[in-house]
Order: structure tokens, then C-alpha cells, then sequence
């Protein structure tokens, strides 16, 4: 006999994968249209170790980010929804 808990864990992950899957074809049929990507305009700052465990930190710029136009990231870049929210970049 499997448990309450052990089928609500089966049926989220399911579902997860769902979730996944289906915004991965989404995005692709975005790609065929061209509408897939965009770009985000984000404030870099660099990170620089100092002596006496302190650290300096440098403003290198505004720059333009391509993003994903989905729910997750795929193929390597970051959502849009994400990357709006999280306009500062930091580089150690």
C-alpha cells in the first residue's frame, strides 16, 4: 500500500515535468515566430576581494541581456520575468 504522502509527491512531480514541457514547446513555437527572445537592460557590478576579508565592489556599466520569453529558463539564458526583477548583476 503506498501512502497519501507518496502519491502527492508522484502526482507534483508529474505535473512539474508537464509544467516544464509544456512551456519548452511554447517557447519553441515562439522561436518559429520570432517572438522567443528579448532583452533586459541590467546593471553589472564586479566583486573584488581585498585584503583583511573585505571586498570593493566596482560599477562596470549598463548592459543588455538576452532573455528567455518563458517560465523556466532554457537553452542557457535567464526569463525575462526573472531577469526584471533582478536587474543587478554581480561578477566575482
Amino acid at each position: 500500500m503506498e501512502s497519501a504522502a507518496v502519491k502527492t509527491i508522484a502526482i507534483l512531480l508529474v505535473a512539474a515535468i508537464l509544467l516544464y514541457a509544456g512551456d519548452w514547446l511554447v517557447l519553441r513555437g515562439r522561436e518559429a515566430r520570432g517572438s522567443a527572445y528579448s532583452s533586459v537592460q541590467v546593471q553589472e557590478y564586479l566583486a573584488t576581494p581585498l585584503k583583511g576579508n573585505k571586498a570593493g565592489y566596482d560599477y562596470m556599466g549598463t548592459i543588455s541581456q538576452t532573455c528567455d520569453r518563458s517560465l523556466f529558463p532554457h537553452g542557457g539564458q535567464p526569463p525575462c520575468w526573472w531577469l526584471r526583477r533582478h536587474r543587478q548583476q554581480w561578477e566575482n
